[in-house]
């Protein structure tokens, strides 16, 4: 069957949601670190309103009618940037999917979505190295490249 990726809609909240779950699981298991909260229903909830708004924008990629992986955009901007960008802040291919080209599918699509907005750049974050460093490799021969530092947060709530 053929792949194929659509812009989603707030009625595919529900499939988002269980790929986000599928993601921040994988990534916990890898580094041995409960580092995310997850619950379906709050973040089926988010991208449905997020969605609606225009906030967030999410790709998924089917085979069929099967759900293979997906990838979110957000607006940010910038000075260093020169002016509005796109941020990754999730992508995420099942693991029966990958070494089908399902990521390089998916980020083509998003740089063409950057483009029609205008976007100076897209940026994303890679989960922690060297757990993941065959995601950085796959970033870097997207045309990716480490603009330096690391990503830290703090929780405000």
């Amino acid at each position: 069957m053929q792949i194929w990726i659509k812009q989603a809609e707030p009625s595919d909240a529900p499939i988002i949601a269980e790929l986000v779950g599928e993601l921040l699981h994988e990534i916990m298991a890898a580094i041995g670190t409960k580092a995310f909260e997850y619950s379906q229903a709050d973040t089926e909830t988010r991208a449905r309103s997020w969605l609606a708004e225009g906030t967030y924008t999410a790709l998924l990629a089917y085979e069929g009618e099967a759900p293979m992986g997906f990838l979110a955009l957000c607006e940010s901007r910038a000075l260093y940037a020169g002016g509005a960008f796109g941020t990754i802040p999730e992508l995420y291919v099942r693991p029966l999917c990958r070494s089908r080209k399902v990521g390089a599918m998916l980020l083509a699509e998003a740089k063409q979505v950057a483009r029609s907005r205008g976007w100076a750049r897209l940026e994303v974050t890679t989960p922690p190295l060297p757990q993941f460093d065959r995601t950085l490799a796959f970033y870097e021969q997207q045309g990716f490249s480490i603009s330096g530092g690391r990503k830290m947060k703090v929780d405000l709530s």
